[in-house]
């Protein structure tokens, strides 16, 4: 603070923020000084009635002073519980100023997944991804400051904005630099908790430099706004008195002194004893009595203006509060009058005909806290009909049907699940479980609360596995779930089991089902879901008879409906594990395509098996050799999920596996990159899960391919790439990468340790494809040295495993692990073998190193610039610089 008095345009709640204006200032001058330049973030701290709405609508004076478009936006006690509230009304305007066909073309992909969250656009008929809907609207905001630059967001009381803006501001804050936008944020300390203080923590620590906390004004201030309000003539003692009633507070302060005008009360030490009384009539108990003071239509109408909330209008008022229009419009000059109602200004950026606002929050919490209980209940009710019949749907009235008291209301429940379907719809799942948790309180008819928890389960899912969980086993332990519906609710509820590492609970769940129902359709899908839980588990110990009943039933599969399709795929990639002839692999997994096309109700965004089949389809075409259909179908998940704005686990599954294309395919800076862009992803929806370790084992694997040995050991380290492992199956085996990893660094006996470990966990699951989990091959070149006969045996035993399996790939690359132990003739002879089957492999980076290796080994200068060739090309620096090397050595003809 260096001034006890403010600048000449400033308001009196501005009183010793100069440091803070100067802030401002500084951001703002940034912003502008170049199209270029970095967004930027400040947060302002303090209690209430400490000036943070001042401070932003000082912001708004300095940024329109320097031609910057301003979005302001507020938090409200009572609107918590709306979703995207805050954030529509930052963006809304905007938006909805364009024509439909502008609004699109600025938000381009984007308009069908953001524009539900904004309301200007009609949510799709599926479940929005939360994390796709977040993206959006940062994406909306990217796009827009393009248009407006330069752009400054105000939001003033964000601990009280929902949590769906909560987490889109939280992931605007990480990425303004991306974008030149000035946010300035204010909030008060506490009042939140879980996501939302989280959420609010992650903006602070991205904010430019350390949030700053405003403090109550001093006493010389508190005097000088008191003289400067009602004359230099105030005498010492009254200003004293004045800060000391308010404790500095400048709202309290502001208020006080207008109030000390309202009543001539004559500014002297004589009448500083009635200060007392006059600040009790600002807030609280005072207030309410002032209010009561201005009769009791005033009142209603102040009591139906705290329950709206937002939207306040004389007309939407008087319906609320029963009045006559020509009664409300008198209503509201009374309470403007009385300074509890205002009409938003131009320093607020919210202006409507007819629209009102509460003079200050502290208010608008006093005028709500003091309707009577059951008066606040029946008002919130009569207000969700008023919302209902306005046309505005089941979740716009849902915030007030949450504040009914449960009361065996059939229709209520049918309100409460219907906003949950339009909530879920739009990207806010965690305001659906709020509507189906009221719901549940009704409660419902005994028929359909067994529904109500199966839709509070689902919506749950991508918010809280464990409460899925909880939800869909009581669903399921009561009556009113049959047929498909219960069959859904069984799959559901494996999937959660899954998520929660829970994997063997998963299976016994299915399987204690499955002996519920008779023989048919709906016991053959339990059974392939049980079958692909065990599939993909780990776990040392394999099921007992799995891969024999799997080949039973398959037999008998035509692939007529997508249950024999599942079964096919499972069976499928069964065989590609154990390492199984590849022709027979492929024979069975075309079997499950239509067309060269999934069948309908087997897309990548189908809820009803889910993703892990369909990436058991792609795998096994991958690792068959088969890259083209491999890729065909990871693209098509990408596209998948970026259309359908899905962008958590399962597009960072999506790029992660795109990546194991490219790295199938040789492309290995292409492999890097799509491994990179999951990798953020991954670590969004948490580090540990089965598809972060995808991501990481492959983006090691690929760093080792191209040589970049200490970029991928950092990885490593910074990501937690060691044991222990997830209990789901990783591709390519995380214990082999690992080994290999280690091999690479010089920590040969770790690395040998490792790879071990890997043949013991290959062995226990009956594992053998040389492929998948090649940890033989790299352990035989490892014991070269140490233990060549235990080396020999390997590579006899990788060639016996990959002649097995049949693909170009495995068969060259067990020649390439023959080679590697053996010297002259032998290993020249063995090198060109692997040469040529790798030629008619589509895996480039295996026929660089083989063309390579052969080479060196026959000293052919031809093979090594052809390998030196193929290296450069597949971004192989490793295999790269080592020909360049042979070759400067001056490697000639044999």
């Amino acid at each position: 603070m260096t001034e006890v008095r403010p600048t000449a345009a400033a308001s009196a709640s501005l009183w010793e923020r100069d440091e803070e204006v100067a802030a401002v200032t500084r951001a703002v001058d940034s912003l502008c000084a170049d199209r270029s330049s970095s967004g930027g973030l400040l947060v302002f701290r303090g209690e209430a009635g400490l000036g943070k709405t001042a401070l932003l609508a000082e912001s708004r004076r300095i940024a329109e002073a320097r031609g910057c478009t301003v979005w302001s936006a507020r938090g409200g006690e009572t609107l918590r519980s709306v979703p995207f509230n805050v954030v529509r009304q930052l963006l809304q305007p905007a938006l909805v100023s364009m024509l439909p066909e502008e609004a699109r073309e600025y938000l381009g992909d984007w308009y069908d997944i953001a524009g539900p969250a904004l309301g200007i656009a009609d949510p799709g008929d599926r479940q929005a991804d939360p994390q796709g809907v977040c993206d959006g609207l940062v994406a909306a905001v990217r796009r827009l400051s393009r248009r407006e630059w330069p752009l400054v967001l105000l939001i003033d009381d964000a601990h009280w904005a929902d949590q769906e803006t909560l987490h889109w501001l939280a992931a605007l804050a990480d990425r303004l630099d991306e974008m030149s936008v000035l946010v300035v944020v204010t909030r008060r300390p506490g009042e939140v908790s879980g996501a939302s203080a989280r959420f609010l923590d992650a903006v602070a620590a991205a904010a430019d430099g350390p949030v700053t906390t405003l403090s109550a004004l001093t006493p010389d201030a508190a005097a000088g706004l008191t003289r400067a309000t009602l004359g230099e003539h105030v005498d010492a003692a009254f200003c004293r008195e004045v800060w000391a009633v308010t404790a500095g507070n400048p709202y309290d302060t502001v208020e006080l002194l207008a109030k000390v005008q309202d009543s001539d009360l004559e500014p002297v030490e004589a009448r500083a004893g009635e200060l007392r009384e006059l600040n009790r009539s600002a807030r609280g108990g005072g207030l309410v009595a002032r209010l009561e003071g201005l009769g009791i239509d005033a009142t209603r109408f102040a009591w139906a203006a705290a329950i709206l909330g937002t939207g306040i209008s004389v007309d939407l008022v008087a319906k609320l509060a029963t009045l006559k229009p020509d009664d409300a419009r008198r209503c509201a000059e009374l309470l403007r009058t009385a300074r509890i109602l205002t009409a938003p200004g131009p320093a607020t950026g919210r202006t409507a005909d007819g629209a009102l606002e509460f003079v200050h929050p502290l208010i608008a919490t006093a005028v709500y806290n003091s309707i009577p209980d059951a008066l606040r209940t029946a008002m919130h009710g009569i207000a969700a009909r008023i919302v209902t019949d306005e046309g505005h749907g089941a979740a716009a009235a849902a915030r007030h049907l949450l504040e009914v008291h449960p009361d065996d209301d059939e229709e209520l429940v049918g309100q409460l699940r219907e906003a949950a379907r339009e909530h879920l719809a739009v990207g806010a799942p965690d305001a659906a479980r709020r509507c189906l948790e009221r719901a549940l309180e009704e409660p419902p008819r005994p028929d359909v609360r067994a529904q109500v928890l199966c839709e509070l389960g689902f919506a749950t899912l991508l918010i809280t596995p464990g409460r899925t969980i909880g939800h869909l086993r009581a669903a399921l332990g009561m009556p009113g779930l049959d047929g498909d519906d219960r069959v859904n609710a069984v799959v559901r509820l494996s999937q959660a089991l899954v998520h929660n590492d829970e994997l063997e609970e998963a299976v016994r769940t299915v399987e204690a089902e499955m002996a519920r129902l008779d023989p048919g359709p709906a016991r053959i899908r339990l059974e392939a879901v049980r079958l692909m839980w065990e599939g993909i588990h780990a776990d040392e110990v394999a099921s007992p008879g799995r891969s024999e009943r799997l080949a039973e039933l398959a037999r008998t599969c035509t692939g007529r409906d997508n249950s024999e399709r599942a079964l096919l795929i499972l069976r499928g990639f069964d065989a590609l594990m154990h390492g199984e002839n590849a022709e027979e692999v492929v024979e069975l997994c075309d079997r499950t395509l239509v067309n060269g096309r999934l069948a309908s109700g087997l897309g990548w965004t189908g809820t009803e098996w889910g993703i892990e089949l369909l990436l058991m389809l792609a795998n096994a075409y991958a690792y068959t050799d088969r890259l083209d259909r491999a890729e065909n179908l990871f693209n098509d998940a990408v596209r998948a999920y970026e259309i359908a704005g899905w962008t958590g686990g399962h597009l960072a599954l999506a790029h992660a596996y795109v990546g194991v294309a490219h790295r199938r395919r040789g492309r290995l800076r292409d492999a890097e990159q799509s491994l990179r862009e999951a990798l953020p992803l991954a670590e969004r929806v948490g580090r540990g899960l089965p598809l972060y370790w995808t991501v990481i084992c492959n983006l090691v694997d690929t760093l080792l391919a191209r040589g970049h040995v200490d970029e991928a050991w950092d990885v490593a380290e910074r990501y937690g790439f060691a044991p222990p492992y997830p209990s789901t199956i990783v591709l390519p085996d995380p214990r082999t990468v690992r080994g290999r990893l280690l091999l690479a660094v010089g920590r040969v006996k770790d690395g040998v340790n490792e790879l071990e470990a890997a043949e013991k966990a290959a062995a226990a699951r009956g594992h053998h494809n040389p492929v998948l989990v090649p940890w033989a091959a790299d352990l035989a070149r490892a014991l070269a040295t140490e233990d060549p006969a235990r080396a020999a045996r390997l590579a006899v035993d990788v060639r016996r495993q990959a002649e097995r399996f049949g693909t170009d790939t495995a068969i060259g690359e067990a020649l390439r692990c023959a080679a590697a132990l053996e010297t002259g003739q032998r290993a020249v002879r063995l090198a060109g073998q692997a040469v040529t089957y790798l030629e008619a492999s589509p895996c480039q980076y295996e026929h660089a190193a083989a063309r390579i290796e052969y080479g060196i080994a026959a000293r052919s200068v031809a093979d090594l610039r052809r390998g030196l060739d193929l290296a450069v090309s597949c971004g192989a620096d490793g295999l790269a610089a080592r020909a360049r090397a042979e070759l400067e050595s001056g490697a000639g003809p044999r």
